[in-house]
């Protein structure tokens, strides 16, 4: 059973620039949708990365997009050519992009991101009104179902007099 959680957990403790992005940010923000992994926007920097690698070394982390699903090794070369990583690990699947379909890079999503707290420290996850923004630039059937959902969650907050965020 993935560890979604614990994965965040690790990224937050070795000091990884990252914004939750996916199923656990409409969670986050009051969705009832099952997610079986962690999307994140992050910062691709060779610093970064070596920094999320360190986070998931001891979790078996694998290429799972290649054939021969290689091990997670990067080098300060090879970060420099990435613009996405995904990854299984033993604590479930952990999806790394550089941009964010419908806001762009990660300077842009962290601009326009919330600073949440978890028991392993403050994480940033997209702000409800990008999140809506991003899950209807995907336009798949999923993402559809969770924009709807967070419309529904915005508009309560906003009936209740809560703060949008």
């Amino acid at each position: 059973m993935p560890d979604l959680e614990g994965l965040l957990t690790r990224l937050i403790e070795h000091h990884v620039d990252f914004v939750v992005v996916g199923g656990f940010a409409v969670v986050a923000h009051g969705g009832t949708l099952l997610t079986q992994d962690v999307d994140i926007c992050c910062d691709f920097t060779p610093e970064n990365l070596l920094r999320l690698q360190q986070a998931v070394a001891d979790l078996h982390p694998v290429h799972r997009m290649t054939p021969a699903r290689r091990a997670l090794n990067l080098t300060p070369a090879e970060c420099s050519g990435l613009k996405n990583l995904y990854l299984d690990t033993d604590y479930g699947q952990l999806d790394c992009l550089g941009n964010v379909r419908g806001l762009g890079g990660f300077a842009q999503v962290k601009r326009r991101s919330i600073e949440v707290q978890l028991d392993a420290g403050p994480c940033r996850i997209l702000s409800l009104d990008e999140l809506i923004a991003a899950k209807e630039a995907m336009g798949r059937p999923r993402d559809k179902e969770a924009a709807t959902q967070l419309r529904a969650i915005r508009e309560r907050k906003t009936e209740d007099g809560d703060a949008l965020e």
